[in-house]
């Protein structure tokens, strides 16, 4: 809905009826200190509304002074739509056509300021094309430089994040005043766009193009005194005091204290660097940028190109370099994936808040079992402020555990992220026991004894005799099925598996495995308390695997077969980090432990016996037969020697080389497409499985769930994003070709048979 202009008469303009204006704002080089007066916001008296629309209203104070404020109807957060873009470009004009005025400031009512544009457009953006998209960001562009060319001083008051978009309205006006706890950035590139409403070329004039990079490239959000020291604001104050200094600054500004014409020429014109200084700033920043992002992601080294090519141009020849660029982008595959990582975070994060809304209060917790895990748990608790006891059976478990989380929040205070004050405090949240004697105030307990399901049966039995009859029980099982613990325990309903990734501390997800007794509110508190430890939680239903290693144990299948009929597995190592993941599939297992893949395929092969059970002795196995095990015990498909930082280093190991041709059957030559097509199809099947059987309740969340949990290429959007974006009808044909030739492991279901014919997608197009 249009915005109405409050006094005189009404009007409507579109976004190409803004007039870009020849004057900009000059960069701002050093912090501004200045003492506040006694200006604040007053609407009353003789103040009066100028414009009022649903996002944004710019009231007249009574010092002449135009108060634009952001506050979104119906959203808890101000972001920047296409409708809301277009409602700035009409208060804007309003702000223009009304005479007298003094100056303008920019606020929010929000506790945020903007969050960035609304990126549930973006895929529907995408699909106009590159000519379409330029044509609109040129729209947008006379939009920002008419509210930086407005004919008197402006400021914007941040109060909160001003992210995105909302950070390149900032950049707009001709001062920037922050509170203490504001944060602003340009985090694009972590979509796979760049800033592309002159943020690339308004940073660099204000900051220097150096510091422009490491904020464009690396997509970070700065905090206040970070955005002083390289002049991105001119002052920090306490929240309390930010619209008074602001006003403050309009005030001086008018009364003649700075030179505004200059900053504005100086913003727009060309960037003063010879030809050393440029080679310093662009080649030397490409090159690190691009070890640092790698090949998959083309965003941040085509953000510091746009920046170079803009460097020796005037705002509006430079805004189109950057315009150009940014449309560019949308139209790779890479974007449009990460976009839609974007937009699935928020489905798990909304589906984690609807079950953290129900949930008890989880103010006390406990971890059964010390050593590496408990201590992880018992650590990333304590770190976010949920005191938890650690009990073991054993003194040396519980120094153990306390070791490991005394290592990690020393790693904190290294960083200067902790002080020692606060080390010691976060600690205290840790409390180690022999015995059960303070459980009985606990809320809820998490079970991370050893993977075996007597040993499990016991120490929950035990447990929940000596908590409360409210007391939620998790298990952190990978395996072992909630349903088969749940038998023995008198309260079924309030037991659930909690199942963490290694390491605790650095692995976001956390599955919540809701068994057939497990009540909503045992669900809830789960994943409220997982989400109060900084974890994403993501609720499946009970089965073989649950939902991560059900799909993880197909892939390692397909690596089997491929190493049985003559793949060099450290090909294949290779193939596959090329593709995408993190480590191949060899060194996975070498990090996952051939103990525990053995012990975990036997679970899977008794699940899951039509596709997953195999008679041949596997490379996996004849490892664990041979005892390596890997990198616990440094030796595995790899050898594995310490590095100068005392961290496993993998070495070809001539021993592993000859225990792998004892289950070689064959010795074919396989393409780098047959080796991912043999790798990733019975991953992806496995994962529409899981959806099919409702282990797992959306598209999003299964994919949200291999990114988090097993390191799936994030570029590449997921298993079902990747059959997207393969094409259903594509990826059935490729396997069906698997299928006949390495059976039911391979096969595609019914269901998705039927998705390619009717020429569906996993994700609304």
């Amino acid at each position: 809905m249009a915005g109405t202009r409050v006094t005189g008469c009404g009007y409507k303009v579109g976004l190409d009826a803004i007039p870009a204006l020849d004057q900009a704002a000059e960069q701002i080089k050093r912090p501004y200190e200045f003492g506040i007066n006694n200006h604040s916001e007053d609407l009353s008296g003789d103040s009066w509304m100028i414009y009022q629309g649903n996002a944004i209203t710019v009231a007249r104070n009574g010092d002449d002074i135009a108060i634009l404020t952001f506050d979104l109807k119906d959203g808890s957060v101000n972001k920047l739509s296409a409708a809301v873009v277009a409602e700035l470009g009409e208060a804007l004009e309003a702000v223009r056509s009304e005479s007298g005025l003094k100056g303008l400031m920019l606020k929010s009512a929000k506790e945020a300021f903007i969050v960035g544009a609304d990126i549930t457009e973006f895929h529907g953006m995408f699909e106009a094309g590159e000519a379409e998209i330029t044509a609109m960001l040129e729209r947008v562009h006379g939009i920002f430089n008419g509210l930086e060319d407005m004919p008197f001083p402006t400021v914007t008051a941040i109060n909160g994040l001003a992210l995105g978009g909302g950070c390149e309205v900032v950049l707009c006006t001709d001062f920037r005043v922050m509170s203490e706890t504001a944060k602003i950035g340009l985090p694009e590139t972590r979509l796979g766009i760049l800033p592309g409403w002159g943020g690339c070329v308004r940073l660099p004039r204000l900051i220097g193009a150096d510091n422009a990079i490491e904020w464009i490239a690396g997509g970070t959000e700065n905090r206040a005194d970070a955005c002083l020291k390289v002049g991105a604001v001119d002052a920090v104050v306490p929240g309390d005091q930010l619209e008074a200094a602001a006003l403050d600054i309009l005030a001086r500004a008018n009364a003649g204290e700075f030179d505004i014409e200059a900053r504005r020429r100086e913003k727009t014109s060309p960037l003063k660097l010879n030809a050393i200084e440029q080679m310093m700033a662009f080649e030397t920043a490409k090159g690190y940028v691009a070890g640092k992002a790698g090949p998959h992601y083309p965003a941040p080294i085509e953000s510091i190109k746009v920046i170079q090519k803009g460097a020796g141009e005037g705002r509006e020849r430079a805004q189109a370099i950057e315009s150009k660029s940014f449309a560019k982008l949308t139209q790779t595959e890479v974007c449009y994936n990460l976009v839609g990582l974007f937009l699935n975070d928020q489905v798990v994060k909304k589906a984690g808040s609807q079950y953290a809304g129900q949930a008890q209060p989880v103010k006390q917790t406990a971890v059964l079992g010390a050593g590496i895990m408990g201590g992880g748990i018992a650590y990333q608790s304590a770190s976010k402020g949920t005191p938890i006891l650690m009990k073991d059976i054993k003194e040396e478990a519980i120094e153990l555990g306390l070791k490991e989380a005394r290592k990690l929040f020393g790693k904190q205070l290294e960083r200067g992220k902790l002080t020692s004050d606060g080390m010691a405090q976060k600690l205290s949240n840790i409390r180690p026991t022999l015995s059960y004697g303070d459980f009985g105030n606990v809320d809820l307990v998490v079970e991370a004894v050893v993977e075996n399901p007597k040993v499990k049966d016991a120490v929950l039995t035990e447990v929940e005799s000596q908590v409360s009859d409210t007391t939620i029980l998790a298990s952190n099982t990978s395996t072992i099925s909630i349903n088969r613990l749940a038998e023995n325990l008198k309260r079924p309903e309030n037991f659930c598996g909690m199942h963490f990734f290694n390491p605790v501390h650095r692995m976001p997800l956390v599955e919540v495995i809701r068994g057939e007794k497990t009540s909503d509110a045992a669900v809830a508190a789960t994943v409220a308390y997982a989400r109060a430890m900084g974890k994403t939680p993501i609720v499946v239903n009970d089965c073989p695997g649950f939902l991560v290693n059900r799909v993880l144990f197909p892939y390692f299948g397909g690596f089997s077969m491929l190493v049985e009929q003559g793949a060099d597995f450290q090909r294949v190592d290779k193939v596959m980090e090329k593709f995408g993941w993190p480590m191949g599939p060899a060194y996975l297992l070498d990090v996952v432990g051939m103990d525990t893949a053995v012990h975990a395929n036997e679970v899977m092969a008794e699940g899951f016996p039509d596709r997953m059970a195999r008679e041949e002795k596997t490379a996996i196995q004849v490892m664990f037969e041979n005892d390596r095990l890997g990198q616990k015990n440094a030796k595995g498909f790899y050898g594995y020697e310490e590095d100068r930082k005392g961290k496993p280093k993998k070495v070809v190991d001539e021993q592993a080389l000859e225990l792998v041709k004892s289950v070689t059957t064959a010795s074919r030559e396989f393409s780098d497409e047959d080796i991912i097509a043999r790798m990733m199809v019975p991953l992806c099947m496995e994962t529409v499985r899981c959806l099919e059987d409702g282990i797992v309740g959306s598209p999003a969340e299964a994919d949200m769930a291999l990114i988090y949990g097993i390191g799936f290429p994030p570029f590449r959007g997921g298993a079902l994003r990747y059959i997207d974006a393969m094409g259903l009808a594509e990826f059935v044909a490729v396997a069906e070709g698997l299928a006949d030739e390495l059976g039911p492991l391979y096969a595609p279901t019914e269901k998705l048979r039927q998705m390619a014919n009717n020429g569906d997608t996993f994700y609304a197009k």
